[in-house]
């Protein structure tokens, strides 16, 4: 791969990634400050994502793959995207919102793929050379939370503004991108079932992962929690540049994935996943005690945490599915995964979540400290779970 293709890659990630991370951190946030939205409307509106994550699979695999060059569609989805997040911040009605929201996230959500598909399909050696460019997508999205807090915009519509621009900038500099045409236009390529990954059912044959694959959905009910919440929260406890401070977990999560083929093998992935499920448990103990206690440095720690949360349950998860599922069918079990977890799974936690809010509403504020406990009972009882049905073998054998 050229240098100036690198650079040019690099680039796309930062901007894909700055988007995303410009007005989903702090939309909760936003919301409850100009809409005066319940914890439901907040949890309605992060379930936008979960929603186009079940159906971009569709359009990328039927639609985006067999009649466009990857760079193009990317390039129109953020044009017409950056129109919906403008407009955003001219909505002052709950249900307007959800509905931009979820028209916005199912636009942007099949970037995400298409984005990989223009980077992959210039590199001579994927599995060296990717890394390093998608780490640029978490660059960018630390930078985004630091900008926020710099320019003190946090719970106002500018981080939308923000966006927007961003988004206005990339699908202009998509059209410059190195060409990525369609796909073959054949029956195979373009099935709704091979979109959903269908092929990939055959792994639910494996006992082990079959429990697996439920730990997984139920796992992204505390993911939610986060997700939706964790900015809220942490502005309504007076901590200063929130936004920037959430950053820590990006940085926790860049650090945590280099030791994760190297734990891989030495630990098992018994043992990964369950410390990744156990470090959701910890994480919101550490942001309800640390209520109690008066102690930002729990706050931190309950941040810094997202590394192992994240990269041991969902990037373990990710490199145990391809080993389960094998050369023939990795790419249907990988799309699988993803359609259950970010799409069933935060679809279920993002309206559970909102709901929990909302039970511990106070006249001023929230009952954090039982808000939070309540992902970390899930998440210990998700734990417990995984303990007593998952057996899987040292050397993990393929399903298919």
């Amino acid at each position: 791969m050229k240098t100036n293709t690198g650079i040019l890659l690099a680039l796309m990630m930062l901007l894909e990634y700055f988007i995303w991370g410009s007005w989903y951190v702090t939309m909760g946030t936003y919301m409850s400050e100009h809409l005066q939205s319940t914890g439901l409307q907040i949890g309605a509106a992060y379930s936008a994502l979960a929603i186009a994550t079940m159906i971009s699979p569709f359009f990328v695999g039927m639609v985006a793959d067999r009649y466009f060059s990857a760079q193009r569609i990317m390039g129109v989805l953020h044009l017409v995207g950056a129109a919906l997040l403008f407009f955003a911040t001219k909505i002052t009605d709950n249900t307007l919102f959800y509905w931009v929201i979820l028209f916005y996230s199912l636009l942007y959500m099949p970037t995400i793929a298409l984005s990989n598909s223009v980077a992959f399909s210039q590199m001579t050696d994927p599995g060296k050379q990717f890394p390093w460019i998608r780490v640029f997508g978490t660059i960018g999205w630390i930078v985004s939370g630091i900008l926020i807090s710099q320019l003190g915009i946090e719970k106002t519509n500018s981080t939308f503004i923000m966006a927007a621009v961003a988004s206005l900038g990339l699908g202009l500099f998509s059209f410059i991108l190195p060409n990525t045409p369609p796909k073959a236009k054949s029956a195979e390529a373009g099935s709704a079932s091979k979109a959903l990954g269908t092929e990939a059912f055959v792994l639910f044959k494996d006992r082990p992962y079959l429990v697996f694959f439920i730990a997984a959905i139920l796992v992204c009910i505390p993911l939610s929690f986060y997700y939706g919440f964790a900015n809220p929260f942490l502005n309504e406890m007076n901590v200063q540049n929130a936004a920037a401070k959430m950053t820590l977990g990006q940085v926790s999560e860049g650090l945590f994935i280099i030791s994760i083929p190297f734990l891989f093998n030495r630990i098992g992935v018994k043992n990964m996943l369950l410390l990744g499920i156990s470090a959701w448990a910890l994480r919101y103990i550490c942001f309800a005690y640390g209520i109690t206690t008066n102690s930002v440095a729990l706050f931190y720690a309950g941040i810094i945490l997202h590394g192992v949360c994240y990269d041991f349950f969902f990037v373990t998860g990710y490199m145990y599915t391809e080993k389960k599922a094998g050369q023939k069918i990795k790419n249907a079990a990988q799309g699988l995964f993803t359609f259950a977890s970010y799409g069933v799974g935060m679809f279920i936690g993002t309206w559970f979540s909102g709901v929990i809010v909302d039970k511990y509403k106070l006249a001023e504020g929230h009952d954090w400290k039982s808000i939070w406990m309540v992902p970390a009972y899930i998440a210990i009882g998700v734990l417990i779970y995984f303990i007593l049905f998952f057996r899987e073998k040292r050397q993990i054998q393929q399903a298919a």
